[in-house]
């Protein structure tokens, strides 16, 4: 099978330009078929408020009102989406910005109701195969940037978690590429001293996750993280990694890029 990394970025790279423009030079020398994933950083916070959209959090998840979708339909599919296509582009990387109404590529429910009521915000629908449209696409050396936006097909547009669009996506291609999913952060790697930057755990397989979750190495809202990353492992995906975005071209030598999540041997 051919290779393919599915790699999204988030908050810490996009709120920093210079750190963006460092990211996408690395990116763009990252060999193989490659998909980039971003979320929306700080920007549609700052554009709600200039607007007086007082935007609504909950546990770091936006509440989406009819304005706000709006505001970050704009900054993510549009802003910063088309930003990040410019610099490929420049750095000689064939890139097309896609968002998951595009071609259906991402079809997503409308999250249902509970305490909470998100409003505009989406959840994959879950299917096996890979769109024959993105296929395509890869065949031909080209690079989609997806933002966090996907559609319910009855018309609207949702809001949706990256990290749960890069895993969808990863899904989606396993069965017909050696799928390799990345989580850049601001950190190393998962960390076995939150206070040693250099304390990386190299190696998690399912066993050892849970071990790190008894022994409250792992806590609080790295363990979601991991939960869907190993999900995303027993649906086919190759390996997760979740790491540095500096160290990105550790990639290419075949090094240790951060944690290594993987199957059972």
């Amino acid at each position: 099978m051919e290779k393919i990394h599915v790699i999204k970025i988030g908050g810490n790279v996009i709120d920093h330009p210079e750190k963006l423009r460092s990211f996408l030079a690395d990116f763009s020398h990252l060999k193989g078929m490659k998909i980039l994933v971003h979320g929306g950083g700080k920007i549609a916070t700052e554009m709600s408020k200039t607007l007086g959209i007082v935007p609504q959090m909950v546990d770091g998840r936006r509440i989406t009102d009819d304005e706000t979708l709006k505001v970050v339909t704009m900054i993510y599919a549009g802003l910063i989406n088309k930003n990040i296509v410019a610099q490929l582009q420049t750095l000689h990387c064939n890139a097309i910005g896609l968002c998951g109404a595009d071609g259906n590529l991402i079809p997503a429910q409308k999250r249902i109701k509970g305490d909470i009521d998100y409003g505009w915000v989406g959840d994959p629908i879950e299917i096996k195969e890979p769109h024959p449209l993105l296929t395509a696409l890869l065949k031909e050396n080209t690079v989609p940037v997806f933002p966090a936006i996907t559609h319910d097909q009855q018309g609207h547009l949702l809001n949706t978690n990256a990290d749960t669009i890069a895993a969808t996506l990863a899904i989606r291609l396993a069965s017909s590429f050696e799928t390799h999913l990345v989580y850049c952060f601001e950190k190393k790697g998962v960390l076995k001293d939150v206070n040693d930057e250099n304390s990386v755990i190299h190696f998690i397989d399912p066993h050892h996750f849970q071990q790190l979750k008894q022994e409250h190495i792992i806590f609080e809202g790295m363990i979601p993280k991991l939960e869907n990353a190993f999900d995303a492992i027993h649906k086919g995906v190759k390996t997760v990694r979740i790491g540095l975005a500096d160290d990105l071209l550790q990639l290419n030598q075949g090094e240790n890029f951060g944690t290594c999540l993987k199957p059972l041997a």
